[in-house]
């Protein structure tokens, strides 16, 4: 995980409940700066605040009637920003709404279960092992 700062970490979700217990969990480990978004049009609109994951739900229509579900809202931030790495979640256990999230770019699917959070900590700690190998490999291909 990064040294030198907290990860900038957006949880988008329209389940006020499993947002807020995301947010205690993750800041209770004390490496991440935390901002919560109830939809994909507020995450979209903070995407200049340049985070480094974003947490999203699949679904994303609970709060707001006509919002853009999790999908769309992956598809624009990844026209935005393709560096940003999205992990999907969802309450749906189902290998076509998986591979769907992944065909859109997603780096990964979290089931919401009881092990949501210690997957995602997993996960995350992937992305960035994932991105240092990219810098290293970057390094050594500049060099040659």
């Amino acid at each position: 995980m990064k040294i030198e700062s907290k990860i900038k970490l957006f949880l988008v979700d329209d389940d006020a409940v499993f947002l807020k217990s995301l947010e205690i969990q993750f800041m209770e480990q004390g490496d991440f700066e935390i901002e919560t978004y109830a939809t994909g049009e507020l995450c979209l609109q903070n995407l200049n605040k340049k985070p480094d994951i974003v947490v999203l739900d699949y679904h994303l229509d609970g709060v707001v009637k006509n919002a853009i579900n999790g999908l769309q809202t992956l598809d624009k931030i990844k026209n935005t920003n393709g560096g940003i790495p999205v992990i999907m979640l969802s309450s749906q256990d189902r290998i076509e709404i998986a591979v769907t999230c992944m065909h859109h770019k997603a780096f990964d699917y979290v089931v919401k279960s009881e092990t949501a959070f210690v997957r995602l900590q997993k996960v995350i700690s992937t992305i960035f092992k994932y991105q240092k190998m990219e810098k290293e490999l970057s390094w050594y291909m500049d060099r040659m």
